[in-house]
């Protein structure tokens, strides 16, 4: 795959439903243009918590005392995460801080509702998200032939990637099962709830003009027409 350089500064978001390949996306865009970094709240907060930063310490406590991070605390460890590597200037005045135009990445899960999208637009001005569309039962389809051997963790697709021996792990020959959260309701549920909670946050970055929507059944379809869009927007 060839690296294609960044003219201007993109701060990309991608908003998909599960199993939609956000995961895949971001892996490939990285590869492409390096000049990318993929600032992950999730990871940001394990880190936090392994250091024992005072934030990681204030959101363990959160965490311990079965309550959900708040947000003031996420947006916090994503503004110290672009200060340490010199994007945000180091004293938070009262007039916003402006983000260095050489600041380009993906932010991995966060926002994820209109009002954390509000709050990040204060010192973070998103300028390129992607809604990634994969139809529902396509997604469903996929899910149903997914097949795994439990004891490796090997993963099997009856569609694309399948066992030499159908129900068989290709190495040991034990039995394949489906996981317990694999199971189609599983699957629609989470996929409902996604529709409804994202339905704010795409109209909000609909409203500030940054939102583009790409569709494809795979990821290998995706992919082209998303390097497209960014090389055309950004190199």
């Amino acid at each position: 795959m060839s690296m294609k350089q960044l003219k201007k500064a993109a701060r990309i978001i991608l908003i998909g439903a599960p199993g939609v390949g956000k995961g895949t996306q971001s892996e490939r865009l990285l590869a492409r243009f390096p000049q990318l970094a993929s600032i992950s709240s999730g990871d940001l907060l394990r880190e936090n918590v392994r250091r024992r930063t005072p934030l990681g310490v204030q959101a363990e406590a959160a965490m311990q005392s079965g309550n959900l991070v708040p947000d003031s605390m996420i947006l916090d460890l994503i503004s110290s995460e672009l200060k340490s590597k010199g994007w945000l200037p180091p004293s938070q005045s009262s007039t916003m801080p402006s983000i260095s135009s050489s600041a380009s990445f993906i932010l991995d899960g966060f926002p994820r509702t209109a009002a954390q999208a509000s709050s990040l637009d204060k010192f973070v001005p998103v300028n390129f998200v992607v809604h990634l569309l994969t139809p529902p039962s396509v997604i469903l389809s996929r899910i149903a032939s997914r097949w795994v051997h439990e004891p490796s963790g090997r993963v099997y697709n009856t569609e694309f990637n399948t066992p030499k021996v159908p129900g068989k792990d290709d190495v040991t020959g034990e039995p394949l099962t489906q996981r317990e959260d694999d199971s189609i309701e599983t699957w629609t549920q989470r996929l409902r709830k996604f529709e409804e909670t994202s339905r704010a946050l795409l109209e909000h970055y609909d409203r500030r003009g940054c939102l583009w929507r790409v569709e494809g059944n795979t990821s290998d379809e995706i992919s082209p027409k998303l390097f497209a869009e960014i090389e055309q927007r950004f190199c």
